[in-house]
């Protein structure tokens, strides 16, 4: 069996590091027998995971109420908000397309995976925190609902539960990550140990997704085609972004000639999609359909170039908005697609699935700071350096505080003033995303610089 490439001895940075323990491992070292790559992983995401809870400790103890803190202090989450704010005090289902509960909360902006997960929470509170009977709150107003008798005790519950539930997606990823490659299963540390990871583990749902685009790796990199499609179509139905690892894996399958592969693919994500969606589809039609509404009305956002420019005086409506970065997308696609065909050698999946996902953020109307959890997995299997890992996530957790600061109106500098701030924060973070996507691409025109190529005899497809 081929050794395992020993971090402190592959990567610069780590072998500088290793010099205050005594330097890079030996060839006398002898390996541990308990603590394994995936053990050290595992150890790794369970201490950022917990440091994640601890940085969000200040909002917890007032119980995110205190609209100041949350910003300021950087510990907002959109978990609490929505167990009151969508009917899960009530245990209502997602999708109720009754007129009276519709009246009251409005319908999950979400995809459908995070509305279960979020169901699914609410009722585990509820058991859990041993809440009284939901019906009396039926005719309690939604603002109302905090200080009903053991509401906020749930709402905790409720945060606790799905806290537990991501922790337990940030397990899975970094688990599956760290068996992609196998003779690089310490590539992985570079998502369990990632600063990003730690800033926004708990600021959305987005980690149940990053979990199946995880799995999609480590299920394409066994070449177990139909497991990878029903893992990407599970994690569109709770972010729509795992889709376009679809054309990473049509690049590589057009190379290979390998067209039944994409077809079973393909057609496992149709299958997988379908399911987990029917349930919303059949219950609430309209309901289900708000996802695509909200998406496709929503202006330009946080954490978007769109928004620096509507902002500045550009007259950017929602239409050309919409018009414009879905050509520039389709333009960005096209050009994956050539370098992907053109290039010397068959790029890797998390390589091209990378570039295509970053592009989709750099056009995309909105920008949110847990969107950098999309692109961790691919972007750590794309190019396993912490050089330039840090350098890229140096300008996320720039953005980071740069969006709390603005929300928070830390950059207002007078009557009128523009937010010229926040907007240098934003190209900031582009520029750093850039600088990987240019990094990425030249692993792929260039071969010999990627190093997993360089020291793994099998690397093309994961």
């Amino acid at each position: 069996m081929t050794e395992r490439v020993a971090p402190s001895l592959d990567d610069p940075v780590l072998t500088a590091l290793s010099e205050g323990i005594g330097g890079p491992v030996g060839s006398h070292a002898r390996p541990a027998r308990w603590w394994t790559p995936v053990r050290v992983v595992l150890a790794l995401a369970t201490l950022a995971f917990a440091l994640g809870m601890l940085q969000k400790q200040p909002c917890w103890s007032e119980d995110w109420g205190d609209g100041h803190d949350r910003y300021v202090k950087m510990c907002y989450s959109d978990v609490p908000y929505l167990y009151t704010g969508r009917g899960f005090a009530e245990l209502l289902w997602p999708y109720d397309d009754d007129t009276e509960v519709r009246a009251k909360y409005e319908v999950m902006e979400y995809p459908v995976g995070i509305a279960y997960a979020a169901w699914a929470a609410a009722h585990v509170s509820h058991w859990l925190v041993g809440g009284g009977s939901v019906e009396a709150r039926a005719d309690v107003g939604q603002g109302d609902l905090l200080r009903q008798p053991g509401v906020l005790n749930e709402q905790r519950g409720f945060i606790v539960a799905t806290t537990f539930g991501l922790a337990l997606a940030t397990l899975a990823a970094a688990a599956a990550l760290a068996r992609v490659h196998r003779r690089r299963p310490y590539d992985a540390a570079l998502f369990a140990a990632s600063p990003v990871l730690i800033a926004n583990a708990l600021v959305n749902w987005d980690l149940l997704a990053v979990a199946l685009v995880a799995g999609a790796l480590l299920a394409w990199a066994r070449r177990r085609p139909v497991l990878t499609g029903v893992l990407i179509g599970l994690g569109c139905a709770t972010k729509l972004y795992p889709l376009f690892l679809l054309g990473g894996i049509a690049v590589i399958c057009f190379r290979w000639r390998a067209w039944g592969t994409f077809a079973k693919v393909l057609a496992a994500t149709a299958v997988a999609w379908l399911v987990t969606n029917l349930p919303a589809m059949l219950t609430g039609w309209d309901e289900w359909m708000h996802f695509w509404r909200f998406n496709n009305d929503r202006g330009a956002d946080l954490g978007s170039l769109w928004l620096v420019l509507s902002q500045a005086g550009v007259p950017v409506g929602t239409k050309l908005v919409n018009d414009v970065s879905l050509l520039g997308f389709a333009v960005w696609c096209v050009v994956v697609l050539v370098i992907g065909l053109r290039a010397p050698s068959t790029p890797r999946l998390a390589q091209l699935g990378f570039l295509i996902v970053a592009g989709f953020l750099i056009l995309n109307k909105v920008y949110s700071p847990q969107y950098v959890l999309w692109l961790l997995p691919l972007a750590v299997m794309a190019r396993p350096r912490w050089r330039d890992q840090l350098i890229w996530q140096a300008g996320e957790l720039l953005y980071f505080a740069g969006v709390w600061w603005y929300l928070d109106g830390q950059f207002d500098s007078g009557a009128g003033a523009q937010p010229v701030f926040y907007w240098l924060i934003i190209v900031i973070r582009v520029l750093a995303e850039v600088y990987l996507v240019a990094i990425v691409l030249r692993d792929i025109r260039q071969p010999a610089y990627d190093v997993v190529r360089e020291r793994d005899p099998e690397p093309a497809l994961s």
